[in-house]
């Protein structure tokens, strides 16, 4: 996570706030898939609910993705 997210107390707020968020959702990526978060300064002012919302939505798109060859 880079510096434009915020210090390195909103960063590690982040983190773990969307290791929470995966951590919940692991059962829904294929086994052996690695999963990379990149995140966006505008991560570290929203809701836990809202960034739930963008990571389901980051995820439905990826899990979509890697499915059609």
């Amino acid at each position: 996570m880079t510096r434009s997210v915020g210090g390195a107390v909103v960063r590690n707020t982040v983190r773990r706030r969307l290791r929470h968020l995966v951590r919940e959702r692991l059962d829904r990526l294929p086994g052996g898939a690695r999963l990379v978060l990149r995140v966006n300064p505008a991560a570290a002012t929203l809701s836990s609910a809202q960034l739930a919302v963008d990571l389901d939505r980051a995820l439905d798109r990826a899990v979509r993705q890697a499915a059609t060859p």
